[in-house]
């Protein structure tokens, strides 16, 4: 029998399609595990341009893996993903497929899961007019706040909004920091800081509303997940929406630290593990109507540190899910990813 295919899609312009091979790109550990796991993967770049072009490529595959992020350069994903729909409709394997990736990857699932061991007092404002009578009483009784627009990345749309002064209304002044790369943080009124993010709630758009974690200097821990397993962590010192020092934004203090990928069985990672394998993923399938065969090839959950509890263990706060364009990974994942994505290939149930 041949060997299953697969097409890996990721954006880029017709030189980059043209010239795209399975060991010239970030992908080529990953096209490398799916070759050891038989299985015959091949490059699908895509942009809007040549769309058709990358639709009747992935019609001839027996399943897509798929690396597009929901904001880039003013693109989105909203082509793809119809093309990504009409392919499954097809009999195409698709992970992760877009309504996957609408439930997962999208910052409602902040607020749908909240009543989890991860959660923590986190709403959701569906219009400008809800966020302009819910969110400056909310600021002012329960302290700093981070805003996140419905779908983005990169940071975008991303903000710690904090009150300095003792007034209320719209002509309170609020100081804002976004956690886009070199923010500087600034202070405006609070209406008009309102009015500047009525922007979000265009084309059904959102604003998610969590408390500020004073644990944020001591990093991000991403839990990259390979279906339902633990694929390893990478922890970071991150330097987002914390002030800038004296120095300004480009200062070496400003850098975020590198990321360091540890394996799924790192010690100090194993209560976070536990946590996701045995309790947190199986509810939030449950909450998020999810099926094990549904579940992404490789997704990744960041948290922050919330307070430590009664017996001075870290507690975990979930801060965003990421599926539709996780990289880089742990080094252990692509063999994780290789042998799931052959498993749902060949019908097999993943033990």
């Amino acid at each position: 029998m041949a060997n299953p295919k697969v097409a890996i899609v990721w954006r880029g312009d017709r030189a980059t399609r043209d010239q795209a091979t399975p060991s010239n790109n970030r992908m080529a550990a990953i096209f490398a595990a799916l070759a050891d796991a038989g299985i015959d993967a091949e490059p699908a770049v895509y942009d809007e341009t040549f769309a058709e072009e990358v639709r009747a490529q992935i019609l001839q595959a027996d399943g897509v893996l798929v690396w597009v992020n929901p904001l880039a350069d003013g693109k989105t994903r909203k082509a793809l993903d119809a093309t990504l729909r009409e392919v499954a409709d097809a009999g195409v394997w698709v992970s992760a497929h877009p309504d996957i990736v609408a439930k997962m990857g999208t910052k409602d699932v902040l607020v749908r899961t909240k009543s989890m061991g991860w959660g923590t007092d986190t709403h959701r404002y569906g219009s400008a007019a809800e966020f302009r009578d819910a969110f400056p009483s909310r600021l002012a009784e329960a302290g700093p706040r981070i805003l996140k627009r419905l779908r983005g990345n990169g940071g975008q749309g991303v903000w710690k909004v904090e009150k300095v002064s003792r007034s209320s209304g719209p002509d309170a002044s609020v100081r804002v920091l976004e956690a886009r790369k070199k923010s500087v943080p600034h202070e405006l009124p609070l209406g008009a800081f309102l009015a500047q993010c009525e922007a979000y709630f265009a084309d059904g758009g959102a604003i998610i509303d969590q408390p500020f974690q004073d644990r944020l200097p001591d990093g991000m821990i991403r839990c990259y997940m390979a279906g339902d397993k633990a694929a390893g962590f990478g922890h970071q010192l991150i330097k987002a929406l914390i002030p800038p020092p004296p120095e300004g934004p480009n200062a070496p203090e400003a850098q975020p630290g590198p990321r360091i990928m540890h394996p799924s069985s790192a010690p100090q990672f194993e209560r976070l593990r536990q946590k996701m394998e045995a309790d947190w993923t199986p509810q939030m399938m449950r909450l998020l109507d999810i099926s094990p065969s549904e579940l992404p090839i490789i997704w990744d959950a960041d948290f922050l540190y919330g307070p430590r509890d009664k017996d001075g263990n870290n507690t975990y706060v979930l801060c965003e899910i990421n599926v539709s364009s996780v990289f880089a990974v742990p080094d252990e994942a692509p063999a994780a990813m290789a042998r799931l994505v052959r498993s749902k290939l060949d019908g097999a149930v993943v033990s």
